[in-house]
């Protein structure tokens, strides 16, 4: 039978990973298997630059936080070794540092991971991480209106321009 220590030492961790989840704009699963320790190193540099947090937890802790916070649809992907990256302030910035991540080490694999409380595949976690980010879509919309704006100015010149011409 297990030690009533370790048992509560389990619990703690479910009941803190549990609280992390909850709090988090971003919860993504990873399959870690095959990369160095260099890569992994890398890897949580890139993630501690996008204020978000790795950790490698045991998949029956994870499932357990996870019933938890009563989330449901990816028991499936917790088998293998798998990581979790939590991010706090935004979920766009963590999802594109591990997506490309993804795309220079093959081995590193996005399983599946929850969006603001709503659980999505690894399809839809890259579709998203393919987004441009914030500041990029406010830079686009400012030129769009820019743009027009500028036309309206040049389209009441040239009124200005018949009438004077007119008159």
């Amino acid at each position: 039978m297990a030690n009533e220590k370790v048992i509560k030492q389990k619990q703690e961790q479910v009941s803190a990973l549990a609280k992390n989840m909850k709090d988090a704009k971003l919860v993504l699963l990873t399959d870690y298997r095959g990369i160095t320790v260099a890569d992994d190193t890398e890897l949580r540099k890139n993630i501690r630059n996008v204020k978000a947090e790795y950790k490698i937890i045991k998949n029956n802790i994870t499932r357990r936080a996870l019933q938890e916070n009563k989330i449901e649809g990816l028991e499936e992907v917790l088998e293998g070794p798998t990581a979790v990256i939590l991010g706090y302030e935004d979920y766009l910035e963590p999802a594109k540092a591990i997506y490309e991540y993804t795309k220079k080490n093959e081995n590193y694999k996005i399983k599946g991971g929850i969006v603001e409380g709503k659980v999505m595949t690894a399809e839809e976690i890259i579709t998203l991480a393919k987004l441009p980010s914030r500041q990029t879509l406010l830079g686009m919309l400012a030129g769009a209106l820019l743009g027009n704006v500028t036309k309206l100015a040049v389209a009441l010149d040239q009124v200005k321009v018949q009438k004077e011409a007119n008159a």
